[in-house]
C-alpha cells in the first residue's frame, strides 16, 4: 500500500464512522505514524508504506473509530506553537486556551523575574509556556493527580525555571502556603456535575477529575478566591460562567475566545 493510498482509505474510514474532522485526523494519525509532517505525506504520495506501519495505521483508526480521541491516539498535542506529551489521566489542550498563556505573558510583561503560580496545572501547557517564553521567570506548577503528574513531569523536562508541587487546588491551607506570587494562572475544571454524562464521546475519555467543577461548576474559582492572593489572578471558565466567576474575585473583567463566548476572567491586583 502506498501513502497516497492508506491516507484515501483513513479518510473513507472516519467519514463512514462520522467522524466530523474525518479528513485531518486521518492525516495527523498517518504523519504520527510515518514520522513525517503533511508536506512529507505529499511528496511521497507514491512511496510504499510497510506491513507494519499499515496496521499500526489500521489499528490507530479503530481506536479513533472506537471514540478514543486523536491526541491519546498520538500521544502529542501542540499548544502555542510548542508540541506536549498528552494522554489518558490528563486534559487535553485546548486552542482557547492559548488565549490564557497569551494574556498571562500579557500580564507580566513588564515585570523582572516574576513569580508565576499554574494551579491545576495538568499537562503543564499554560505554566510551561510562560517559563518558556520567559525564561527569567519562576513558575510553579500544582497539580495533584499522579496520572497528570507523570505527563507533567515529563513535558517538564529541561525546562529550568519550571518546579512541579503536587497538592490540592481544593485545600485553602495548601494554597495560603505557596510562594508568593506575581501571577496566579489557572485553568481549573469547570464542567457542572450533572453535565459531564451529557458531554460528547470524546469527552468522555478525559479524566473526570480534570472537568468536575462541582454542582454549580464554580468550586475552583471559590476556593482559589478563598485564599486571598493579592496578586493578579488570571482563569478560564465556562462559556456562560464570566460574571458568576467575576463576582466570586469581587470584580474584574472578561475576555471572550474566537467565538465571542467568554472564556478568560482577569481579577487585577498588585504586582509585589
Amino acid at each position: 500500500m502506498t501513502v497516497e493510498q492508506a491516507l484515501k482509505q483513513g479518510r473513507a474510514l472516519l467519514k463512514e464512522s462520522n467522524i466530523d474532522n474525518y479528513s485531518a485526523e486521518a492525516l495527523w494519525l498517518l504523519e504520527n505514524r510515518l514520522g513525517i509532517n503533511s508536506a512529507g505525506i505529499l511528496a511521497k504520495g507514491g512511496a510504499q508504506i510497510t506491513p507494519e506501519q499499515e496496521a499500526d495505521y489500521d489499528n490507530d483508526l479503530r481506536l479513533r473509530i472506537s471514540g478514543v480521541p486523536v491526541q491519546y491516539i498520538t500521544g502529542k498535542w501542540d499548544f502555542y506553537g510548542r508540541s506536549f506529551f498528552v494522554g489518558e489521566g490528563v486534559l487535553i489542550p485546548r486552542p482557547e486556551t492559548e488565549i490564557l498563556a497569551e494574556e498571562s505573558l500579557r500580564l507580566i510583561k513588564e515585570k523582572a523575574s516574576p513569580v508565576v503560580i499554574d494551579l491545576c496545572a495538568g499537562t503543564g501547557c499554560i505554566g510551561l509556556t510562560v517559563a518558556l517564553e520567559r525564561p527569567d521567570a519562576r513558575v510553579y506548577l500544582v497539580e495533584k493527580y499522579d496520572p497528570a503528574l507523570s505527563f507533567l513531569r515529563k513535558n517538564a523536562e529541561g525546562v529550568p525555571n519550571a518546579e512541579i508541587i503536587k497538592g490540592d487546588v481544593l485545600d485553602t491551607a495548601f494554597l495560603k502556603a505557596l510562594p508568593l506570587a506575581d501571577l496566579i494562572i489557572s485553568n481549573p475544571p469547570y464542567i457542572k456535575t450533572g453535565e459531564i454524562p451529557a458531554l460528547q464521546r470524546e469527552v468522555s475519555f478525559e479524566p473526570e477529575t480534570a472537568l468536575d467543577g462541582g454542582e454549580d461548576g464554580l468550586e475552583f474559582y471559590r476556593a482559589i478566591a478563598g485564599a486571598g492572593f493579592e496578586c493578579p489572578v488570571i482563569v478560564e471558565c465556562g462559556e456562560d460562567q464570566g460574571e458568576s466567576v467575576k463576582a466570586i474575585f469581587g470584580g474584574g473583567y472578561i475576555l471572550r475566545d474566537y467565538f465571542g463566548l467568554d472564556r478568560i476572567v482577569i481579577r487585577e491586583g498588585d504586582l509585589k
